[in-house]
């Protein structure tokens, strides 16, 4: 509850756009209880639970159609403060307006930057994505926090989001394993974008398709570290469901219309040989890699979790059950002495280029991957 002399400035960061499938999940952490929607034109779109307006939410979500937004190129998030919610006359203040523009991913060159396993560092990642430059998509691919014990943590990503796109371009999400972590890890979706309450989706960007899958945990459901707290076998096997569905969906999905390339984002690049306990679920990533290769025929799948910066090829070392295409790993901390290197990629019309670049500003040549 907030007192009337408390209505002062309620954003401590700009809302974030995450793209999902064909809606855009506008997002803002804010600290104070409210009523939250946005205003896309005429329309106003709410952070709503079956026609009441949430006002208890750590993290608000508005989920508005991706063409409305991507047609208005602004919009405007509204914020009423809750001074006290009755059964009767309720109590507000007037509603304060942040107006933003938009700027859908373009249909020719995007360039775009990849940040997975900041495990809560938050500068680093920052000024190592400014190095790479202005951005048209940001990427956030699992464990960008260290663990979900602690809810003030999801703020961490959206300062990360809101010092490299402002709420003014979209941002692709995945769930990492440490993500996983915590009493707070059963509500991960709620703070973060989701699809049904699923952390994984698809989505379509301009000439960019994508499909994020998330492993889960790395270890056996039944590993002492995680003292039965999780149940990712049955998890995982519902995303073979999903990844068929998509198939049998190609049509609207990455079949569709102006599709240029096709991605995979997964924090786990879960088709390399790993040793005891890491070595799980051989035969049904063997399946995932069989559908993705024989099927969707990704152009480039972008992972993080090992901590490098490196290119694997398909039929390479680390190829083990089958590379669907070429796997970036885009992400390397060496927390102990703060330094970040993070992937900047350039979708061009007829090549794609990827750039290393760190949080002391070095920035390595451009590597052609398609």
């Amino acid at each position: 509850m907030i007192t009337e002399n408390k209505t002062k400035d309620m954003l401590t960061t700009a809302p974030t756009v995450f793209a999902v499938e064909d809606t855009y999940h506008i997002m803002v952490s804010i600290p104070y209880p409210c009523l939250v929607w946005a205003r896309i034109g005429e329309e106003e779109y709410f952070d709503e639970s079956n026609g009441i307006i949430r006002s208890q939410s750590l993290v608000h979500r508005v989920i508005v159609p991706m063409r409305e937004l991507d047609s208005a190129e602004e919009y405007t998030l509204c914020i009423r403060p809750l001074i006290e919610r009755l059964p009767y006359f309720s109590k507000t203040a007037p509603v304060k307006e942040y107006a933003y523009s938009f700027y859908p991913v373009p249909e020719g060159k995007v360039k775009a930057y990849h940040i997975s396993d900041a495990h809560n560092l938050i500068e680093e990642p920052v000024r190592a994505a400014k190095a790479f430059g202005d951005i048209d998509l940001l990427i956030l691919n699992g464990d960008v926090i260290d663990h979900s014990g602690d809810p003030s943590k999801f703020e961490n990503i959206y300062i990360i989001c809101s010092e490299l796109t402002g709420g003014t371009k979209p941002v692709i999400f995945s769930r990492g394993n440490h993500d996983m972590r915590g009493i707070f890890a059963e509500k991960f979706a709620d703070y973060t974008p989701n699809s049904n309450g699923n952390t994984y989706y698809t989505f379509r960007l301009g000439r960019l398709w994508g499909l994020v899958l998330d492993c889960g945990e790395d270890k056996p459901d039944e590993h002492p570290e995680y003292g039965f707290t999780v149940a990712c076998r049955r998890f995982r096997r519902r995303q073979t469901d999903f990844i068929n569905r998509v198939i049998s969906e190609k049509s609207k999905e990455y079949e569709a219309d102006r599709v240029g390339i096709k991605l995979v984002i997964c924090h786990n690049p879960f088709t390399r040989k790993d040793d005891p306990p890491f070595d799980i679920e051989q035969d049904l990533y063997a399946h995932w890699a069989e559908l993705l290769r024989e099927h969707i025929k990704p152009d480039l799948m972008i992972c993080g979790h090992t901590h490098d910066t490196t290119v694997w090829e398909p039929g390479g070392k680390h190829d083990y059950l089958g590379q669907p295409c070429k796997i970036v790993i885009g992400s390397n901390i060496k927390k102990d002495i703060g330094k970040f290197t993070g992937c900047g990629f350039i979708f061009g019309e007829s090549k794609t280029e990827i750039v290393f670049t760190d949080s002391d500003g070095n920035v390595s040549e451009a590597i052609r991957v398609i």
